[in-house]
């Protein structure tokens, strides 16, 4: 059976073979994987910055954004049959008998820190051809959604945040009506999120490098939200071209850029932080200015990560939203399909907006 691992201690990507995975426990599922969606994260394993193998193992099998089939289940498990199509969730519990949030299932709060992500740390990922998961680690997908299922990973983070978000907006002594949002950064991360909000029926306005014209611009705009290019207007001068944003939702992994839209945060506004920087230059910024509007505004920041399998359910229900409110925009997102093979290419080469490797003949 055919993967695609990283030896890190080798600096070596390449084409593996692997034995089949034998099902061993009664809620163990066989999964045969159809579709991987290629980020960020899988570019930096790729290039040996970051990702770990198992304890003893000298390689991680990459691949964490899946799209399966289920072929066989065992005799205990009930929400699953052959045929189904599956969101396979990816962080798995700490051991830590002390952190609550594992204990209660919500490893996206992890507080030891000694989680496991499958691809990314500690477990093996999903760009192989057959995979076993606890039941409870598989997320159900209606055959509707089979041509965008891979998306649904990726859409976790803004599913998170949402949640997190309508508890904070629950603060105002008043219904929020006529919210408006500024995304910052056009990849598959911002744009899902741009569509999420576009759906809630927030005002939505995109701001990325790439040209008005450029295809995302295009493509934003398909969807009902606005779009800005840097290029055209510096990120000082956001404020006065946009107007104040209730929720800034960043996408982009730059601090430079997320921390330099503050001033574009209306009071009372919700930042929400999803990127995550590389390692580089310390850059300067106005810390007590931005203290004092946080608390003199009644801001709010916060970060979003991974995610439970509760946002990957509601990722799912937000799909089938999308598809029935701007079903080609959907599908745009998704603009390079290829071949297993072809897969550490793709690690090397990255382009369009979500590349794919797609594993059922």
């Amino acid at each position: 059976m055919r993967a695609l691992a990283v030896f890190p201690d080798r600096r070596e990507l390449r084409m593996i073979d692997v034995p089949e995975p034998v099902r061993r426990g009664e809620r163990e599922v066989t999964v045969r994987i159809r579709e991987v969606g290629i980020c960020g994260t899988d570019r930096e394993i790729g290039a040996f910055h970051y990702g770990a193998p198992a304890p003893g193992a000298e390689r991680l099998v990459l691949g964490h954004e899946a799209l399966g089939e289920v072929i066989e289940v065992g005799s205990s498990v009930s929400t699953l049959a052959p045929g189904d199509l599956v969101a396979l969730t990816v962080r798995r519990p700490c051991d830590a008998v002390s952190c609550v949030a594992c204990r209660a299932g919500r490893q996206d709060f992890c507080v030891s820190g000694r989680f496991v992500e499958r691809g990314i740390h500690g477990a093996d990922g999903y760009l192989t051809e057959l995979v076993v998961e606890d039941e409870r680690y598989l997320v159900k997908v209606p055959h509707g959604l089979a041509e965008v299922g891979v998306l649904i990973e990726p859409l976790t983070i803004a599913a998170k945040a949402a949640v997190d978000l309508d508890a904070i907006l629950r603060r105002y002594p008043w219904e929020p009506v006529g919210l408006r949002a500024l995304v910052l950064g056009a990849g598959p991360i911002g744009l899902l999120g741009a569509m999420m909000l576009v759906a809630r029926n927030v005002t939505t306005f995109v701001y990325s490098r790439e040209a008005a014209d450029s295809d995302r611009g295009e493509l934003t705009r398909s969807f009902g939200a606005e779009y800005g290019s840097a290029g055209d207007t510096p990120l000082s001068e956001l404020p006065p071209r946009i107007g104040n944003a209730d929720v800034v939702f960043e996408a982009v992994g730059a601090a430079r850029v997320a921390f330099g839209a503050l001033p574009a945060l209306a009071p009372n506004g919700v930042f929400i932080l999803s990127g995550v920087p590389a390692a580089g230059t310390p850059i300067e910024i106005d810390l007590d200015g931005i203290m004092r509007d946080i608390v003199l505004k009644n801001q709010v920041l916060f970060g979003t990560v991974n995610a439970s399998r509760a946002a990957f359910e509601a990722s799912v229900r937000q799909l089938e939203q999308f598809m029935g409110l701007f079903p080609d925009a959907l599908r745009s997102l998704i603009t390079h399909r290829a071949t297993l093979e072809d897969a550490p290419e793709l690690l090397h080469r990255p382009g369009g907006i979500k590349q794919v490797v797609s594993l059922a003949a």
